[in-house]
């Protein structure tokens, strides 16, 4: 490109867009090239991932055909007194430096907002959060997102916004002083993956207490803990509940799409297409990576998780501490991670399956009697997880083993697909039910006393809870999830009212208390309640 004689014009203002959480928020990148000794210098709050931008910035410019004069250049990222993190500015402070030293119109960037890593090429790089930034531009009335290609399948659900994705630096430069972006649109695939490549239900041989349990889970958005022996069938039993999982909505699938592109992991686990997330962490997983946080906060696996399935395997090989941090986000449905200078939020409204064994051995309640374990020792194991997580579980289920000769029989019980539609039937009653309160559409979500208050429970199963309650020794949260487990069981079967049989369902999968201990732990009174089988 022919060099050109340079009219500074000194200052320059490119909007652009930063992340805190999942949500977007303008910041004006400012250009000052004056005279002075040749120095770059940015200021406002950057990390040192968006100081480095002026090494990549400058070959991406010499490299693309621009100059870059010995000037004293400021780079201002406002407002000054907010955090910045990532590699998204680099293209909107390239496109300040070419105002700023005159290379370009400051005309042609008027109510447009430029985001995207540039390479030392000059070509446009993929980007985190990009629909958060398209989300916020909608709001904010921006006529034109500038973003990079790779980037425009997710930007391309706000509909109410022009999208311009240009390949290089060079050829957005070119359109720009022509007065005329190309426009990029992708077709939208809609809808999920097919559930017919998905393990199916139908797979698992017996267990039919287990895979109603994982029903009703799924149809109210439930917490489930699976207790048995290794080989019983209960990581596949949770690994297929996805396969029943109705499809999200639109503004669920945005919020899904948001959080795994701000992680970095959108072409992960098929959720670009509106896949409910299914996460299973290992056991070795610190309290960061599930929960979230870092010294650049990033979402854990409970807001990986978010709107979908948080699959806990070997749930006591978990650290206790590590477990304990799941209190919250269970209960407030969000992760609320504090800095010295930010406080991030992030969603976490998850349905959690845990799966572990009966005792350390495994085979606490095997009908040969080869479990060796002594009560002290099923004890400690239990208190791995903490009294008031495992009151936050909806049902605690017991998986026995399967006869070795009945595993070559035929597949017995419904298919997932026909799971699926009865789990569809019954949400979509619990929208219905729920569509004035902001963020509930299942039963497990909603107060437990706007379920007891307005659940529609008949008398005669409001009197079986309470003296269940009383008996079990329930606490008052396990009063309202015996409640909600009910009211879902009921919306299951099409009932108005939650009859004495949906309670007594429910209460099928509370743990059961040994009258000897003053405050038993559920997984030891599962383990006590299967070896006396």
């Amino acid at each position: 490109m022919p060099q050109r004689r340079l009219r500074y014009c000194v200052l320059s203002a490119v909007r652009s867009a930063a992340l805190v959480g999942i949500d977007a928020f303008d910041v004006i990148v400012e250009v000052d090239a004056a005279a002075g000794l040749p120095q770059w210098t940015i200021v406002g709050l950057a990390a040192s991932s968006v100081k480095e931008s002026r090494e990549r910035v400058g070959a991406a410019l010499v490299n693309s055909g621009f100059q870059v004069p010995p000037r004293r250049i400021t780079v201002n990222l406002a407002p000054a007194d907010v955090r910045k993190d990532g590699t998204a500015f680099d293209l909107p402070i390239a496109i300040g430096i070419l105002v700023a030293t005159g290379q370009l119109e400051a005309e042609t960037v008027k109510a447009r907002m430029f985001v995207g890593e540039l390479g030392l090429d000059g070509r446009l790089r993929t980007m985190r959060g990009a629909l958060s930034v398209a989300r916020h531009a909608a709001r904010a009335h921006v006529s034109t997102l500038v973003l990079p290609a790779p980037n425009v399948g997710e930007a391309a659900r706000v509909s109410a916004l022009d999208l311009s994705a240009p390949v290089s630096l060079r050829e957005l430069v070119g359109e720009l002083r022509s007065g005329q972006l190309t426009s990029a649109r992708v077709a939208r695939r809609a809808g999920s993956v097919s559930q017919a490549d998905s393990a199916d239900f139908s797979d698992v041989i017996g267990q039919q207490t287990a895979k109603r349990a994982l029903e009703v889970a799924a149809a109210g958005g439930h917490n489930v803990l699976l207790v048995g022996p290794p080989g019983a069938g209960k990581t596949m039993l949770a690994r297929r509940t996805p396969s029943i999982l109705p499809e999200l909505l639109e503004e669920e699938a945005l919020e899904v799409i948001a959080i795994h592109s701000v992680a970095g992991l959108l072409q992960q686990e098929g959720v670009e297409r509106g896949v409910r997330p299914f996460r299973a962490p290992h056991h070795t997983i610190s309290s960061a990576g599930l929960v979230g946080g870092g010294s650049s906060p990033r979402p854990g696996e409970v807001s990986l998780a978010h709107h979908g399935v948080l699959f806990l395997d070997e749930l006591l090989e978990f650290p206790r501490q590590v477990l304990d941090g799941l209190r919250q986000p269970m209960e407030d449905a969000k992760v609320v991670i504090a800095r010295a200078s930010q406080v991030v939020t992030y969603p976490a409204r998850f349905t959690l399956i845990g799966a572990t064994n009966p005792c350390p051995c495994g085979r606490a309640g095997d009908p040969t009697g080869s479990c060796n374990c002594s009560s002290a020792d099923i004890d400690r194991y239990a208190s791995r997880i903490s009294g008031p997580l495992a009151d936050r579980i909806d049902m605690h289920v017991t998986v026995g083993a399967v006869a070795l000769r009945d595993l070559s029989g035929k597949k017995t019980g419904d298919d997932s697909s026909a799971i699926r539609r009865r789990v569809e039937s019954s949400r979509s009653v619990q929208r219905r039910r729920f569509a004035k309160m902001k963020g509930v559409n299942c039963n497990a979500f909603a107060s437990g006393r706007w379920i007891d208050a307005n659940g529609k429970v008949c008398p005669e199963s409001r009197e079986l809870l309470q003296t269940a309650a009383d008996r079990l020794r329930l606490s008052a949260r396990g009063y309202h999830r015996v409640l909600k487990v009910g009211r879902t069981i009921a919306d299951l079967e099409g009932c108005t009212q939650i009859g004495p049989a949906h309670i007594a369902e429910a209460l099928r999968y509370r743990p059961l208390i040994k009258p000897s201990v003053e405050v038993a732990h559920p997984i030891s009174a599962l383990s006590q309640a299967t070896t006396n089988r």
